[in-house]
């Protein structure tokens, strides 16, 4: 016992360093579109891929950064496998690995390509290793675990456009199946994240016409105890502010919610403008879904440094991350947002 407690004293004193300094060090680089995951009940924090500050297609990159929180220090790992780094991939740690799903590429005349690449990376060998490809391939979707196992897919953009489907990956077995689908309309660019057995998401682009518009539609989907690709689905009421684009989101398990910040007016693409190729507005909102109470809560809506574009929000000992990402300026940036909780 005395053995152990010596050796957890190093982490937890670093930990009360960076709790009294609530400045976290910046990444490496700045980058926006990026994959992020923790593992360890967020002690361990992760940034894959994404697009850098020239916001060109040879910009996207296939870095990887992660941080111990008992370090307060950022390194280099080894990049993500492939021909080309993507945006809009989704990570999730699991069963102690990263796994990274899908997301596009973008080539020499800026055309976005989705992929269904699936890699997982094992902190142990120091090691990627390729995974079972996604049946779909899709980007910017939501995405969740639950069990440590089941891994959610929720919609996204596929070749042809937003799709409902909700594709479960089994990091034990490393195979896939299909769920119940969201009754509502396709989107990509959406947010939300998995608590309590229980999807929450809202918001991205829906096709009209021959453009993308800003979808306003909120919905909760309860996953069977007993059946992983059973979900029951209703619709909830509209959230606090408007309908967004590439909100950051993620399920906090831990206190029975989903949150949700910033994310952008209109829907953009890579470079961050709209259809009409002005720079997307942000919105400084963020909120909460409380699962406990089913009701929406507003946490601040005037988030400090708030952020858009980048897939998720990690929850850490000293709090909720989000690690670069779109600012209000259009810049994209290295450094990482200390959400507050309430």
């Amino acid at each position: 016992m005395k053995k152990m407690l010596l050796a957890c004293l190093p982490v937890c004193c670093a930990l009360a360093l960076l709790a009294a300094e609530p400045k976290i060090p910046p990444m490496p680089d700045a980058v926006t579109g990026n994959a992020v995951a923790s593992l360890r009940n967020g002690i361990e924090v992760y940034s894959m891929m994404g697009l850098g500050t020239k916001k060109t297609w040879d910009a996207v990159t296939n870095n990887m950064f992660m941080m111990k929180l008992s370090s307060g220090k950022w390194m280099e790992g080894k990049p993500v496998p492939g021909v080309a780094g993507r945006i809009g991939a989704s990570a999730v740690g699991a069963r102690g690995q990263i796994f990274v799903f899908g997301g596009y590429v973008v080539d020499g005349q800026g055309n976005e390509i989705t992929v269904g690449d699936v890699n997982s990376y094992v902190p142990e060998d120091h090691r990627w290793y390729r995974a079972a490809d996604i049946p779909i391939p899709v980007d910017s979707a939501v995405t969740g675990l639950t069990h440590d196992r089941y891994i959610y897919i929720i919609g996204g953009r596929a070749k042809n456009g937003p799709v409902n489907n909700v594709q479960v990956y089994d990091a034990e077995k490393n195979t896939w199946s299909q769920a119940t689908a969201f009754p509502g309309t396709p989107v990509y660019g959406h947010a939300g994240g998995i608590a309590d057995e229980t999807i929450v998401y809202v918001d991205g682009a829906k096709k009209e016409d021959t453009r993308y518009v800003v979808s306003d539609e909120c919905w909760m989907g309860k996953i069977d105890k007993k059946d992983p690709n059973k979900i029951e689905w209703s619709k909830l009421p509209p959230h606090p502010g408007p309908g967004r684009f590439d909100i950051v989101a993620g399920g906090w398990e831990r206190e029975h919610k989903v949150m949700f910040s910033g994310g952008t007016l209109v829907p953009h693409n890579f470079k961050g403008l709209d259809a009409d190729g002005k720079a997307a507005q942000l919105s400084p909102v963020t909120f909460v879904y409380e699962l406990h109470g089913n009701r929406w809560d507003t946490i601040t809506q005037d988030t400090f440094d708030v952020r858009a574009d980048t897939r998720g929000i990690l929850f850490t000992p000293l709090g909720p991350f989000v690690l670069g990402g779109t600012l209000s300026n259009s810049a994209v940036s290295a450094r990482v947002l200390v959400l507050p909780k309430k």
